[in-house]
């Protein structure tokens, strides 16, 4: 089959499998996919977005399928810039993403020859993504098609507005709900605590109900959009609560949660710990239990529940410890977290909030605004890295207008080529928020990595002298650098993307966290 045969045949093919959007890195090997892609769109059956970074590209096309539930492709070239998408399909793997990456190859023969753009690709993202064909893809894992092209082709004649085209229906779970139903009516004076994280839209309501009438103290990542509508039962500062008291039972509710109790429970064998996710993994190394399938499905399957009470009294004294973090907030109106509070007032009232891994989720779940309900609210917490932040964020909301996205510098810097696209994405309103620490402080916080040596401590926080300003100009981005809680005055978002960058005052940060500590003693 030549390349341009074997092109038609993989569009259609997609097209058949309900794929219709593909994020195209375009390059000579793949030439003929990307003229027969172009020809599907102009007939109307599908989209196409455009990239020239394959990494960037790949997690890009995690936030379509975040957007739409639907499949997304990414379309390569061969040699490196198919192992580019490694990144993206490991976190897709993770989350149950739909994503497709399509590699252009050499014909077979030149495997293992040394030629040029020429590597094994077969396999090459081992048990991260099935390696087959749409008939036998479940749609809750990454696909891989690897594509042998010739460079040289000459095109036909293809009417893509004739070819039929198919909707996607991921394979579903049987459910069996009855060990989970007993384990929740068993030794209840034990205490229950639920650990809600990322949910998707479709969840949430279903999680609201079931939550506000079995009535157990909770933690809801702000990601489950459900952060400030069960306020009632959060556990304020609860890492440090439940850590002095564990209770007896854990039941996580959609993604792994951000908070740092999370991964003392490997070290707390006594909790019981059932998990309810769509990946159907438990999130530790330790026994636990694990029920898979979507959140409204496995609720609706529970029936009936019974309500308990807060058996450890975890409750006891919210009010007490919010109006602490209040007066910290306000005694520090220039650091870190209360920076985030001022931000949080803004970013609530737009169309969606992306919110980047290390610090920005955990200061935001600690120290946002409460008073205003903010459903709409993304993370990649798949594997919890840095990595294609603003690429996701990018693609989860390319048809939206004021959307934030709140990111370390380190991750804003890391994700660059990510701003490529926002020609060809809506920008009205868009703002790109930039917490601008120099460096990684997160491990400033983490208490094992105390006794590092000063050399050791740089290596792993890498600070630097950086100005975004520059990455604005880059992109055409408007800028704005926050250094005081007055600053945000100025902000005026408009027709043109905002890169908001806030610089926190670093002797009020170190104290407000100094005083925070104090207070859990």
């Amino acid at each position: 089959m030549n390349a341009w045969d074997t092109a038609l045949d993989v569009v259609n093919r997609c097209l058949r499998a309900g794929v219709y959007e593909f994020v195209v890195c375009a390059g000579a090997r793949n030439a003929a996919l990307v003229e027969a892609l172009a020809r599907a769109e102009t007939a109307g059956r599908v989209r196409i977005w455009r990239h020239f970074e394959e990494r960037s590209a790949g997690f890009f096309a995690i936030g379509r399928t975040m957007e739409t539930g639907h499949p997304c492709a990414v379309v390569t070239t061969s040699g490196t810039a198919a192992a580019e998408l490694l990144p993206a399909v490991i976190e897709a793997h993770y989350q149950a993403r739909p994503l497709v990456a399509i590699t252009a190859d050499r014909p077979a023969a030149f495997r293992g020859t040394g030629a040029p753009q020429a590597i094994e690709q077969p396999g090459l993202f081992g048990s991260y993504a099935w390696q087959g064909d749409f008939p036998a893809w479940d749609g809750r894992r990454p696909l891989h098609l690897n594509v042998e092209c010739d460079e040289s082709f000459l095109t036909g004649e293809e009417d893509f507005s004739q070819q039929t085209c198919g909707s996607f229906a991921p394979a579903k779970d049987r459910l069996d709900v009855a060990a989970l139903a007993r384990w929740l009516r068993e030794d209840l004076y034990r205490g229950v605590v639920v650990l809600i994280g990322g949910l998707e839209p479709e969840e949430q309501e279903e999680v609201f109900h079931f939550c506000r009438d079995f009535g157990a103290p909770l933690v809801a990542d702000a990601t489950s959009g459900l952060r400030e509508a069960l306020q009632a039962l959060a556990i304020h500062d609860a890492d440090r609560i439940l850590k002095a008291r564990p209770p007896g039972k854990i039941l996580r509710l959609g993604e792994v949660p951000s908070g740092r109790f999370w991964r003392d429970l490997e070290e707390l064998p006594d909790v019981a710990v059932w998990s309810v996710c769509r990946n159907g993994l438990p999130g530790l190394a330790r026994e636990c239990h694990v029920t898979r399938g979507p959140l409204q499905r496995v609720i609706a399957a529970l029936g009936d529940i019974t309500a308990v009470d807060d058996a450890l009294d975890l409750l006891a004294g919210a009010a007490a410890r919010a109006a602490r973090t209040a007066e910290l907030l306000e005694c520090y109106p220039d650091s870190e977290p209360a920076l985030v509070r001022v931000l949080s007032h803004y970013a609530a009232i737009g169309g969606g909030v992306f919110l980047g891994n290390s610090l920005p989720i955990r200061e935001w779940n600690l120290f946002a605004q409460w008073a205003r309900p903010v459903p709409t609210v993304r993370a990649n917490r798949g594997v919890n890295g840095i990595d294609g932040q603003i690429s996701t964020w990018l693609g989860w909301t390319a048809d939206v207008s004021d959307t934030w996205a709140v990111v370390g510098d380190l991750t804003a810097i890391y994700d660059l080529a990510a701003l490529f696209v926002l020609g060809q994405v809506n920008c009205a309103g868009r703002v790109l928020a930039v917490i601008n620490n120099g460096g990684g402080k997160i491990f400033a916080r983490i208490e094992r990595l105390g006794s590092l040596s000063p050399r050791a401590a740089e290596c792993l926080i890498n600070p630097h002298a950086a100005d975004l300003a520059g990455m604005a100009l880059l992109w055409g981005m408007d800028h704005l650098r926050v250094r005081r809680a007055d600053d945000f005055d100025r902000f005026e978002p408009g027709g043109k993307p905002v890169l908001l960058e806030i610089i926190p005052d670093p002797v009020q940060t170190s104290r407000f966290w100094a005083d925070w500590d104090r207070c859990g003693r």
